[in-house]
């Protein structure tokens, strides 16, 4: 098997590589941002339309802020905007209306409202923000093909938004599956990665998978990856890792042999 090398040094031979995909590959910090404060103007708008007081609208847009992981220095990398799923997103910000009062079947109806509203905001007036690759993916990615390592992605994001970000990055070459948040089941279960290595044909112990959360290492290592790699480069402040093997901090670190 190829053997992967950090920083110039073998940490192990693999046949495979699985792929977080925000913060991982692309810079999304600027797409998540903008997200998050459109879910929060939109959610800002409903409860006024239903006659909340202006004092409860501003506490819970500071409450939903610190929920989805905003700052004044920018995106927290351990939010939830940033790491978890969009069904946690919503249960979050249905749990921030409970703690004004709301039912939780009326919370987490205004909650759905929100997400279809700026989903469709997003998609009428094309304001998804682009998730650019971040300095080397390209580079590694041909160097994995050319030692036909199979390469894959797995995220919390939909089949849709996966397959935007591939067709738009001319990603598809290279990564050509994924395990999306359409999967079932979806990440950070361990069984997440033991199925799309079923897909690859790979034992998960042949593989590395790289990721900037815990939860991804965590999940990857009960899968029995083979190698587990933590990623600090892809934010403007660097994520906390505790659950890796390895620290990568850019792309040009990681090399095949």
């Amino acid at each position: 098997m190829p053997t992967l090398l950090l920083r110039g040094k073998p940490i192990g031979t693999i046949n495979g590589v699985l792929f977080d995909k925000d913060g991982t590959l692309s810079n999304s910090e600027n797409h998540l941002l903008s997200l998050a404060k459109i879910r929060i103007s939109e959610t800002s708008r409903i409860l006024k339309g239903k006659g909340a007081k202006i004092n409860e609208i501003s506490k819970i847009k500071d409450l939903l802020s610190k929920a989805y992981g905003l700052s004044d220095e920018g995106l927290d990398p351990n939010g939830t905007i940033a790491i978890a799923s969009r069904e946690n997103n919503l249960i979050s910000t249905a749990t921030v209306l409970c703690l004004f009062g709301e039912t939780w079947p009326n919370a987490l109806e205004i909650s759905k409202q929100v997400f279809h509203l700026v989903d469709d905001i997003n998609q009428g007036t094309q304001k998804r923000v682009e998730r650019k690759l971040l300095p080397g993916v390209t580079e590694i990615l041909k160097s994995f093909r050319n030692a036909n390592i199979t390469c894959a992605v797995i995220s919390n994001d939909n089949i849709a938004g996966i397959q935007d970000f591939l067709l738009k990055n001319n990603l598809k070459e290279f990564l050509q599956h994924f395990w999306s948040s359409d999967h079932q089941p979806t990440k950070p279960n361990p069984a997440a990665v033991i199925e799309l290595c079923k897909n690859i044909n790979l034992h998960p112990s042949e593989c590395a998978l790289i990721g900037d959360a815990d939860s991804d290492l965590l999940m990857a290592r009960q899968s029995g990856i083979g190698i587990t790699l933590g990623f600090t480069g892809g934010w403007s402040k660097k994520p906390n890792l505790t659950k890796h093997q390895y620290l990568l901090n850019s792309w040009n670190e990681l090399s095949i042999l």
